[in-house]
C-alpha cells in the first residue's frame, strides 16, 4: 500500500514546512510591495529586509543564466535522493527531519522555479555584524540538517517504540 503512516507523516511535514515558507513569502512580498519599504526595523538584532537570492543557501554561488539553471537540476535532484532517504529510513526522526528539509528545499525550488530567484527576508545582526539574509525555507533545512547531524554524530536513540511506521 503506497499510503502508509511514514508517507502520511513525511507528507504532513513536507507539507507544513513548504506551507510556512510560502504563507511567509507571501506575506513579506505583499508588506515590501504595499509600504515601499526597503528594509524593515523589527528590533535590535532583527530586521525584515528584501533580497533577492539567485545563488543557494545564504547566498552563495550566485550566478546567472547556465549556472543558475544547472543548480536549480542539481537542488531537483537532491530533493529527489532526499524523498528515498524518506523512503527507506525506519526512524521516525529521520523522517521528520529529512521532511523538514524536503519541504524547505521545495519551496526554495518552487521559487527559483516561478520568481527566477528566491527572496531571502529575515537579517539576524548584532551591531555591524550581519548573518547572511535567510527564509523560513532556510530554517527548516537548516533544522533538519543540524537534527540529522546531531542524532547521528551522537548516536541518541529514541527510547519510545520506533517500529516501521
Amino acid at each position: 500500500m503506497l499510503l502508509n503512516k511514514k508517507t502520511l507523516f513525511s507528507g504532513i511535514i513536507i507539507f507544513i514546512a513548504f506551507f510556512l515558507d510560502r504563507i511567509s513569502k507571501i506575506l513579506i512580498l505583499n508588506f515590501f510591495s504595499n509600504n515601499q519599504l526597503d528594509d524593515y526595523y523589527v528590533n535590535s538584532f532583527l530586521n525584515l529586509i528584501l533580497i533577492w537570492n539567485q545563488g543557494i543557501a545564504f547566498g552563495l554561488f550566485q550566478s546567472e543564466s547556465f549556472f543558475y539553471h544547472f543548480l536549480s537540476i542539481v537542488i531537483a535532484i537532491v530533493i529527489a535522493f532526499i524523498i528515498y532517504l524518506i523512503y527507506i529510513s525506519k526512524k521516525k526522526y529521520e523522517i521528520f527531519f529529512y521532511g523538514l528539509i524536503t519541504g524547505g528545499a521545495i519551496g526554495n525550488l518552487f521559487d527559483r522555479l516561478y520568481f527566477g530567484a528566491v527572496p531571502d527576508f529575515i537579517d539576524l545582526h548584532y551591531k555591524n555584524f550581519h548573518w547572511f539574509t535567510f527564509n523560513v525555507s532556510d530554517i527548516c533545512i537548516t533544522i533538519g540538517i543540524i537534527g540529522i547531524l546531531i542524532f547521528d554524530l551522537f548516536k541518541l536513540e529514541i527510547t519510545h517504540n520506533e517500529k516501521n511506521t
